[in-house]
């Protein structure tokens, strides 16, 4: 194997690597993460078979505040090494080393892998969770989300079937369309203002490009009421998987149960597309150490159950790397 740092050059065969693998999504292609542009420092590399040929590609950039530091990815929820069937069993675990050690001599000392869920493979690719065992990595940070098997869905709650029914009666509409990004972005920023006295990550402006270059991947989804947007959700459409980026809803919406009805129209409109998950994201905050019970339970009550993000740190200073 031979390993290389990419270049723009590579664009394209990237791409069509992440398209062929059974464990990659749109945050993989170099059309998502080029948006980031300079705010993160590129330090993606390509993996080429002693044929030249490219087997794997490798989405990293130096950890915003560690300049000794690369992540895969700092920029999209989970990265990892992607390949199309070539880089399985000792193949994972010597692309890995390599790549490890490619960053060493670069004097970067510490990696950091956001493993893909599994949820988003097409078919079995955790090869890569082996060869970081191999590797002497450690878990430091785990996340737990909540998704639904649309094959097999478990009962909504008593709970949520009361809160869809008044969300009826109250006449709240579901619709798709980016016409409403502005709308659901204003209830985003009031609503993480009132709770947290945050911002969201990515500006209106950053969605509106990513939908842009993803029109059919990225789904803005609201629910109105006497027709003003009162709740909405961010959708991330994968092969496997519909992905709730962002959720939101104002204090109207919250009394009228409005994200009831928009998740109930999200899971059918999911199960309609043949996907097998439904996937609401993670209710953690510090790393990974607390967990917002409220709403995660409140994910759970849809019929979901827990799919955990792992995160490792591989020591690029010790003598961990296998041979």
């Amino acid at each position: 194997m031979k390993i290389i740092p990419y270049q723009e050059e590579y664009a394209s065969v990237w791409d069509d690597m992440v398209a062929a693998s059974a464990a990659a999504t749109i945050l993989h292609t170099r059309r998502f993460l080029s948006y980031h542009g300079s705010r993160v420092a590129d330090r993606s590399l390509l993996i080429f078979d002693d044929k030249e040929r490219l087997i794997g590609v490798f989405p990293a950039a130096l950890n915003p505040s560690c300049e000794v530091m690369v992540e895969s990815h700092p920029g999209a929820t989970y990265g990892g090494l992607v390949h199309a069937g070539k880089l399985r069993g000792e193949q994972a675990v010597l692309a890995l080393n390599l790549i490890s050690r490619h960053y060493h001599a670069m004097g970067i000392t510490r990696l950091r892998y956001k493993a893909v869920p599994h949820i988003y493979h097409a078919a079995p690719a955790q090869d890569d969770l082996y060869a970081m065992f191999r590797l002497g990595a450690i878990r430091y940070r785990c996340d737990l989300s909540c998704a639904i098997d649309l094959a097999a869905r478990m009962p909504a709650s008593k709970r949520r079937l009361r809160s869809l029914k008044s969300a009826h009666i109250h006449g709240v509409e579901i619709v798709s369309s980016a016409g409403y990004a502005a709308s659901i972005w204003s209830v985003l920023e009031e609503n993480l203002a009132r709770k947290h006295d945050a911002k969201p990550i990515h500006t209106l402006q950053e969605i509106l490009v990513l939908h842009e270059r993803f029109p059919r991947q990225i789904e803005f989804v609201a629910a109105k009421h006497a027709g003003v947007v009162v709740a909405g959700a961010l959708l991330f459409h994968s092969p496997t998987v519909v992905h709730a980026q962002y959720i939101a809803s104002s204090e109207v919406g919250y009394n009228l149960h409005a994200l009831d009805a928009l998740f109930e129209w999200c899971i059918r409109h999911a199960q309609q597309d043949g996907v097998r998950y439904f996937d609401f994201g993670i209710s953690n905050e510090n790393e990974g150490n607390f967990l917002n019970t409220g709403l995660y339970n409140f994910k759970t009550e849809f019929g979901g159950g827990g799919i955990v993000h792992e995160f490792f740190e591989l020591n690029l200073q010790g003598e961990n790397h296998a041979a």
